[in-house]
Order: structure tokens, then sequence, then C-alpha cells
């Protein structure tokens, strides 16, 4: 994996951009609105994670969304879940608009962070507020 465009959002080394299933990070690059609370720590945490590392993609009942990005789950070669990693840290919420295989896990992980106050929770009266 070479490039993370931002939090839930990488670019491989052929230039195929993927959102990464079942999870939604604050936004950072959205043209239309400011920076989200979080955004650059959840970025700078996927970047962390997965750049310059070889993932392996896995994919779940669609292969791409309305954009023509490719939807997949990502594991790195020590088996690390990049996408419940995400979540399970605090820097994502589960993303549960549309049903996905792991939707169950990626709910669980999300109400441990929570309850752990684990990154983006760590404040709870931050949530929805726009980065400073």
């Amino acid at each position: 994996c070479m490039r993370v465009v931002d939090g839930d959002t990488v670019v491989l080394d052929g230039g195929e951009k993927v959102r990464l299933i079942g999870v939604d990070t604050p936004e950072t690059k959205d043209p239309r609105r400011p920076v989200q609370y979080f955004g650059r720590q959840a970025s700078a945490f996927t970047k962390k994670l997965v750049e310059g590392k070889r993932v392996r993609l896995e994919y779940d009942r669609t292969r791409r969304d309305r954009y023509g990005r490719t939807l997949a789950y990502l594991r790195l070669e020590d088996g690390t879940f990049v996408n419940l990693e995400i979540v399970r840290e605090g820097y994502g919420f589960a993303y549960t608009k549309y049903p996905f295989r792991y939707m169950d896990e990626f709910r669980d992980a999300e109400r441990h962070a929570r309850a752990d106050r684990a990154g983006l929770w760590a404040d709870p009266d931050s949530i929805g507020r726009t980065a400073s």
C-alpha cells in the first residue's frame, strides 16, 4: 500500500483507489467541508498502519462504490485487519449503512472504543465538531 488519502481511503501502487469497507473516519479531504475533528489523527493512524507495507485485499458483496473506488478489507502480512483496527483504536466509526460480512464485529469494536474513550471518543463533547 503506498499512499493514504485519508483515514478510510488508500491508493495502491498501481493507482487503484480503495475505500475501506465498514469504517468511516472523520473527513480531511472533502472540499465542501472543513476538516472534521480527529480527521488528521485518523489519517495519520492509517498512514502509520499501512504505508510502505504489503497488504492483501479481501472483497465483500459489492466490489465498487458509486465513485468507482474499489471496496475492500485490508489485511497486513502479520494478519492485522486494518479496517477493524481503525475502529477498535477509536480512529473511525463502524460504517453500518450497508450490510457487510463483519458488521457485528465492527459494531462491537466501536462500542468498546467508546467505553474505553479511545481516540476520537476521548472527548465526548467534541464529536461532530470541526477541527480548529
